[in-house]
C-alpha cells in the first residue's frame, strides 16, 4: 500500500465538525481581517509558548521579517543564521538590504554549531538567527551567553518547531520566536499564516504597525509597513488545532521511537539526535544514510515517500552567489546534504505505515 510522506486531511477529519463550525461562524461575522479570533489566538498561542505576548502575521517568512525589522536590521549589519534550511531565513536579511553569515552545523543536531558562532561576531554583527531544524531546538544556553555578552539580538525561527523545549523553556521564549503555520508544520492552518512571540509590550505594538501597513490610527501611517495579517478563517482553525498540539507531537515522539526500534539494527544509518536538555518535536524525522538518492528511488518505487530537506545548502545557492561563498566552507553542512533523509512522521501516520517503510529500507540494506 502507498505510503504518503504528509496527510492532513487524516487530522482535520476528526475536526471536521469543529472546524467548519468556525469558519462559518467567521463567515457570518463579516468581520474577516483582524476580528476576535486573531486577538484569541494570540492570548492562547503566547500563553502556550510561555510568553507575555503572540502577534499574528500573515507567514513564517514574514514573522521572520518582521522580527528583524523591529531588531533595526538594515543595510550594513550582518546577520549570523545557519545554511542548512529553508530559504526564508536567510532571504529576509536580503530583504532588509543586511548581509547573511553562514555558519556550519552540528553534525548531530543539524543546529547551529555554537563552538564556530564566536569567530564570525563583528561590529556588523547585529542579530543571530538561530534555526530550531526538523523540530529539534537548538543549544540555546551558550548561544544566550554570547549574545548576552556581545549585545545581540536573537530572532529564533521556530518554523519547524512549535511546542519544542531547550532546558524545559518552549522555543520562541529565548529571543524573538518567529512561527510559521503552513500546514505541514506542527500547527498548521489551511493555508499560510504565522506569529511572532515577544516579553515586550513595545516590540508588539512595532509588530501591530508594521503587520498593517505601519498605522497605529486608521489612515495615520507612522512607519512604511507591510500587508501581513494573519485573517480571521485561519486564526479561527488555530485556535482549534492548538488544543490538540500536544497530542499531535506525542504522537509524533511516538512514531519516531518506532522508526528507532526498527532501524536501530541497521549500520549504514545514523538515526536522528534527542539530547536530553531537550524535547523533540519531529517536524521531521531526519536519519543520515549513505546511497541515500539510491534509497529515496527503492522506496518511490514501492510507493513509499521520502524526502530531502534539503538537498543543496544555502552557502551554494545562486541566489546567493554574491557572498562568494565556496564547496569546502563550510565542511559539515556540506557533507550532510549529500546523506539526510525524511521519513513520514505526521501524527496521523500508522504503525503499519512505519513497518512497511522500515522493511523496504531493510530490503535495500540486504541487495
Amino acid at each position: 500500500m502507498p505510503v504518503p510522506f504528509f496527510d492532513i486531511t487524516r487530522q482535520n477529519k476528526p475536526l471536521e465538525k469543529e472546524l467548519k463550525a468556525a469558519v462559518s461562524q467567521v463567515i457570518n461575522s463579516g468581520r474577516y481581517i483582524l476580528g476576535e479570533n486573531v486577538t484569541a489566538f494570540e492570548k492562547e498561542f503566547a500563553e502556550y509558548c510561555g510568553t507575555k505576548y503572540a502577534v499574528g502575521v500573515a507567514s513564517g517568512t514574514d514573522a521572520l521579517l518582521l522580527g528583524l525589522k523591529v531588531a533595526g536590521i538594515g543595510p550594513g549589519d550582518e546577520v549570523i543564521t545557519s545554511p542548512f534550511t529553508f530559504m526564508a531565513t536567510a532571504e529576509v536579511i536580503n530583504y532588509c538590504g543586511a548581509t547573511p553569515v553562514f555558519v556550519d552545523i552540528d553534525d548531530k543536531t543539524f543546529n547551529l554549531d555554537i563552538s564556530k558562532v564566536s569567530c564570525q561576531i563583528s561590529n556588523k554583527t547585529k542579530t543571530i538567527i538561530p534555526v530550531h531544524l526538523y523540530g529539534l531546538a537548538c543549544d540555546m544556553k551558550p548561544l544566550m551567553e554570547l549574545v548576552a555578552k556581545n549585545k545581540i539580538a536573537v530572532i529564533e525561527d521556530c518554523a519547524q518547531a512549535a511546542g519544542a523545549e531547550y532546558q524545559g523553556k518552549k522555543v520562541g521564549s529565548f529571543g524573538l520566536g518567529a512561527f510559521s503555520f503552513f500546514p505541514t508544520k506542527n500547527l498548521g492552518c489551511f493555508g499560510d499564516g504565522g506569529a511572532i512571540t515577544t516579553e515586550s509590550e513595545e516590540i508588539v505594538k512595532q509588530l501591530k504597525a508594521l503587520r498593517n501597513h505601519g498605522t497605529t490610527k486608521t489612515y495615520h501611517h507612522d512607519l512604511i509597513g507591510y500587508n501581513s495579517r494573519l485573517d480571521e478563517i485561519q486564526a479561527a482553525a488555530l485556535r482549534i488545532k492548538l488544543k490538540h498540539l500536544d497530542t499531535y507531537l506525542d504522537k509524533r515522539r511516538q512514531n519516531a521511537d518506532l522508526y528507532k526500534k526498527l532501524l536501530k539494527e541497521i549500520p549504514a544509518i545514523q538515526l536522528p539526535s534527542h539530547p536530553a536538555t531537550c524535547v523533540h518535536t519531529y517536524n521531521q524525522f531526519t536519519i543520515q544514510v549513505d546511497k541515500r538518492d539510491e534509497l529515496v528511488g527503492f522506496l518511490r518505487g514501492k510507493g513509499l515517500s521520502a524526502m530531502v530537506y534539503y538537498p543543496l545548502a544555502l552557502h551554494l545557492q545562486m541566489a546567493f552567489t554574491k557572498l562568494r561563498y565556496k564547496i569546502g566552507d563550510l565542511p559539515v553542512t556540506e557533507s550532510v546534504q549529500k546523506c539526510v533523509l525524511s521519513l513520514p512522521i505526521f501524527p496521523e501516520l500508522l504503525p503499519d505505515e512505519i513497518e512497511q517503510t522500515c522493511s523496504a529500507i531493510k530490503e535495500f540494506f540486504k541487495k
